[in-house]
């Protein structure tokens, strides 16, 4: 039973990577957006497509902590106990961002609604470094199985920042893509090439850099580093050649008028990566010193929480599916937040 909460975990952490992930790169493209004449129309594009859903993808990591603090409670307390830097950050971060996003659609003044969006534009960027740093520190084993690690070494090394910045790339490479889709769905023309633009540049930067991680890995996360080429390759290579066709289908002439065929194709190719990441870690949960065994909650306690999984599964994935459905029909968006093409 501790193998199939674990997987439900990972499953969550997916889910919230890619959803929350678009939601999260939505805010670096509205930080670099430009001024308030030049970036108006690219953020009201911003508005119209996360409105709907932007707290309803937050589902996810509630879903992740009450699985990791009800069945694996020594890693939860390891992790919150040397990491608290980076989670209180990113914490934070969450109520920073979806506050300024909020403020910001009423507020009245200029000075106003530019403070509210820099509050959540930057900690829109703010917020997935510091996941992608954690999830950097319990990979390379910086989170002793006691807690109370070095709270600035664990997640300010080099496989931490990797994380952070591969985190911020791949956000914006997923807002990109998914605002493609929407611009097309919108009739905006110049909004859909300025996307396609931002998804393409994102794609290039993040497999820069994901090649460049290789080597760092190689020197600072051994394990990870021979994991993922061993027993993770062929997730990597899934995700690989699923940004390859999402990059492919973004510049080709013919699927440029189909930008939804990219959406999923780019959703696969983030999904393969954290799966690998998720396969190469096991059957650890922490580094190479804490297995997901060693740190599961008593047997009765790990049935009753696989049930009550699978309870607000068929609760929460048929609601949240049926909510990106009408939003993606356009039926949840407001028609006035949208300016018109120009």
């Amino acid at each position: 039973m501790t193998t199939a909460v674990v997987i439900v975990l990972l499953a969550a952490i997916v889910l919230y990577g890619v959803l929350g992930g678009a939601d999260f790169g939505a805010g670096l493209w509205d930080l670099t957006a430009g001024g308030a004449d030049r970036g108006s129309r690219p953020r009201a594009l911003i508005d119209h497509a996360i409105g709907p859903v932007w707290e309803a993808n937050h589902t996810w990591l509630i879903f992740c902590l009450v699985l990791l603090w009800t069945g694996f409670p020594t890693a939860f307390a390891a992790i919150m106990t040397t990491l608290y830097i980076p989670l209180g950050i990113a914490a934070f971060g969450i109520v920073l961002r979806g506050s300024g996003f909020a403020f910001r659609k009423v507020s009245m003044r200029t000075a106003e609604q530019r403070l509210n969006g820099i509050a959540f534009a930057s900690s829109s960027v703010v917020t997935p470094f510091c996941f992608g740093a954690v999830a950097g520190a319990v990979a390379s084993g910086r989170v002793p199985t006691a807690g109370h690690g070095d709270p600035v070494t664990s997640w300010l090394n080099p496989t931490s920042i990797l994380g952070g910045v591969l985190a911020v790339l791949t956000c914006g490479y997923l807002a990109a893509i998914f605002l493609t889709a929407e611009a097309h769905r919108s009739g905006a023309a110049d909004l859909e090439q300025w996307c396609r633009r931002r998804a393409i540049a994102a794609a290039v930067a993040t497999g820069v850099v994901a090649f460049a991680g290789l080597f760092v890995l190689q020197h600072d996360a051994h394990r990870l580093f021979h994991r993922l080429l061993g027993v993770g390759w062929p997730l990597i290579v899934l995700s690989a050649l699923a940004g390859a066709a999402a990059l492919a289908a973004s510049v080709h002439p013919r699927a440029q008028g189909r930008p939804q065929l990219v959406r999923p194709l780019g959703a696969l190719a983030v999904a393969a990566v954290l799966g690998g990441w998720g396969v190469a870690q096991y059957p650890y949960l922490l580094g190479t010193h804490l297995t997901i065994h060693a740190s599961a909650a008593p047997a009765a306690t790990m049935d009753a929480l696989a049930v009550i999984a699978g309870l607000a599964v068929v609760l929460v994935v048929p609601s949240l599916t049926w909510l990106l459905v009408l939003t993606n029909r356009g039926d949840l968006a407001d028609a006035a937040a949208m300016p018109a093409d120009r």
